[in-house]
């Protein structure tokens, strides 16, 4: 049903239109700016207004150019991923730590590994971060005199993410010696992914902008497939793990001359 712009519509048909946008996101757990303006005949702007309604009311969170639902993974499974693997994801931590030289530019990507990974990089001397995560940066900033840099914006409760519209345009701005990312699942086609899509504008602004890439993960990632493609392993230099994937996801690897670090 194509409903007019809101200029000429009731307050009842703007409650409307911004209640099926919800359940549609909710459905596509992202929507462009553009398709909202043709879904709806609206303007850029009216698209763009309810986008900003639904984010005040905490119901989705305003990306570049679209929008996501605000929290793709609930507080409950997060504070299990803190738990699930924990001293796995500790030794992972360690030999990132051990990778990274001091005096590096690095990026750290959000999530339960990539706070393991800040917890160890304390031990290191002078190096200059960049991270999304607010989790990240308060390990780094309260155990270390590191340079350190967020974007500002909106953080996501469950994971403690700052995302603004233009969080990969602040990104942009850096250049990295390391970008250290983690994700949800790496599936047998050598395709990373991740729960939110909102994450893969900037993990991928600044992977764009490292001179080596690295991908820490536990073993429990291999062969799994979560909601969005982030990249694949051809964008990636390194992988920090606990255990040598299977077939066919080590072909992939070894196709890909990534060094494996255990």
């Amino acid at each position: 049903m194509m409903i007019g712009d809101v200029a000429a519509a009731d307050s009842g048909q703007k409650e409307s239109r911004q209640a099926y946008l919800l359940r549609y996101i909710e459905r596509n757990h992202f929507i462009s700016i553009e398709e909202i303006s043709r879904l709806f005949s609206v303007t850029t702007q009216t698209a763009r207004r309810d986008v900003m309604a639904l984010e005040q009311q905490g119901k989705v969170r305003r990306l570049h150019g679209g929008a996501a639902i605000a929290t793709p993974v609930d507080p409950v499974t997060y504070r299990q991923r803190r738990v699930d693997n924990a001293p796995q994801k500790e030794r992972i931590g360690a030999t990132v730590a051990g990778i990274i030289p001091d005096g590096a530019a690095i990026f750290i990507d959000t999530g339960t590994t990539c706070e393991a990974i800040a917890h160890a990089l304390v031990r290191r001397r002078d190096l200059r971060v960049v991270t999304y995560s607010l989790r990240v940066a308060t390990i780094l900033s309260e155990n270390s005199d590191f340079v350190l840099a967020i974007p500002g914006g909106f953080v996501r409760p469950v994971d403690g993410g700052v995302f603004r519209e233009d969080t990969a345009e602040y990104i942009r701005q850096f250049k990295f010696d390391y970008a250290i990312i983690s994700v949800s699942g790496i599936d047998d086609d050598g395709d990373l992914c991740d729960d939110d899509h909102g994450e893969v504008a900037a993990v991928s602004a600044a992977l764009a902008q490292a001179d080596r890439t690295l991908l820490a993960v536990d073993s429990s990632k291999f062969g799994k497939r979560a909601l969005v493609k982030l990249g694949s392993l051809q964008d990636i230099d390194i992988i920090v793990t606990d255990e040598i994937p299977a077939e066919p996801l080590l072909h992939k690897i070894r196709e890909n001359n990534i060094e494996v670090h255990l």
